[in-house]
């Protein structure tokens, strides 16, 4: 739909250009505009993410007084993501809590609404599942497809926060057919996760009772499965970031009480 206000194309949607002599019509900008608004207000970004952006984005620097690399890597990575879609994957940020990991990941899904008009969609995981909990029909035992359905379809899922200990079988299975239906489909899933094994993010390998040697993040994904370990690992690139909680840092450092 065109802004009835626009004063290039008087709300028609339609705007004159001439190249080589020729003139004939085109879509107005404004059509755009009011696309990437749209599609911001079904994006379901919380309030307190939808201005984050890579330019807000705090790489804190580390003990020896140097930018944290693991943050400056990963905005580039996020960055390079926007740059190249369409890609045929998505982005697993992983790191503990307060480091930034929602920021950067809205940064990404703001940028592919606003520059590329991709369809995206925020989900907070815990608030997915209440959701379909309380979409439950106890007369036909099945969950309202308005909830799904739009997780399952949309161009680009961002699940935020996956993070369970000892995941009950049913959010196994939720999970698990979010995943794969996204996998058979090809559609693009970016998460986020605190790693619940830890509050630090690292390569640490651990023996697993098989023999089998697996990193902390390999160690927290088996809990939702093997399958699903190996299908997230083939749907997304793995972006670590290590640092101090923002939060605890830097914004209550920030506070103050006005004192007259």
């Amino acid at each position: 739909m065109a802004r009835k206000d626009c004063p290039t194309c008087q709300g028609t949607g339609w705007k004159p250009v001439e190249a080589d002599g020729v003139r004939r019509m085109v879509r107005c900008d404004c059509h755009e505009i009011q696309r990437a608004e749209r599609l911001m207000q079904l994006a379901r970004i919380p309030r307190r993410y939808e201005h984050c952006d890579f330019e807000s984005f705090n790489i804190r620097k580390d003990r020896g007084g140097e930018p944290n690399r693991s943050l400056e890597w990963a905005r580039t990575s996020a960055q390079r993501f926007v740059e190249e879609y369409p890609v045929d994957f998505g982005l697993l940020f992983v790191g503990p809590t307060g480091v930034g990991k929602t920021h950067l990941a809205v940064a990404l899904l703001r940028e592919l609404i606003l520059r590329k008009g991709v369809e995206c969609l925020f989900y907070d995981f815990r608030d997915l599942l209440k959701e379909i909990q309380d979409s439950w029909n106890p007369v036909s035992q099945t969950s309202e497809l308005r909830v799904l359905q739009p997780v399952l379809d949309t161009e680009v899922l961002l699940l935020d926060e996956l993070a369970a200990v000892n995941p009950s079988d049913w959010v196994k299975e939720t999970l698990a057919y979010i995943i794969n239906s996204r996998y058979n489909q090809k559609k693009v899933t970016l998460i986020t996760t605190t790693l619940p094994f830890g509050e630090t993010v690292g390569r640490r390998e651990v023996h697993m009772p098989s023999g089998e040697k697996v990193s902390d993040v390999e160690r927290s994904l088996n809990q939702f499965g093997a399958t699903f370990r190996s299908r997230l690992y083939e749907m997304c690139k793995l972006v670590q970031m290590d640092s101090d909680d923002f939060r605890k840092a830097v914004k209550q450092a920030g506070y103050r009480f006005h004192v007259e």
